[in-house]
């Protein structure tokens, strides 16, 4: 099974950056930097749910959590370990 910083990273790159070749890494501002919004959250909350088979609660999915891909997969791995 791939990373999932990488993982994350990957579909953050393709779905949301207008160019693939601006530097990202897993410590880069999401949400705070505009890469990210609150529409593009809840995809991103789905596309996760999705890939790993987990519920993410409405409450924990705040944009303090999604704010970089590092804590994206904090999060996940949590939800994983309740499996």
């Amino acid at each position: 099974m791939e990373n999932i910083k990488d993982v994350v990273l990957k579909y953050v790159v393709d779905e949301y950056l207008d160019d693939p070749e601006d530097e990202m890494t897993y410590e880069t501002p999401l949400i705070s930097g505009g890469i990210v919004d609150s529409f593009s959250m809840v995809s991103l909350k789905r596309f996760l749910e999705a890939t790993y088979k987990i519920s993410l609660p409405d409450d924990r999915a705040t944009p303090e959590a999604f704010d970089t891909v590092n804590s994206i997969t904090d999060l996940v791995n949590e939800f994983l370990a309740k499996k």
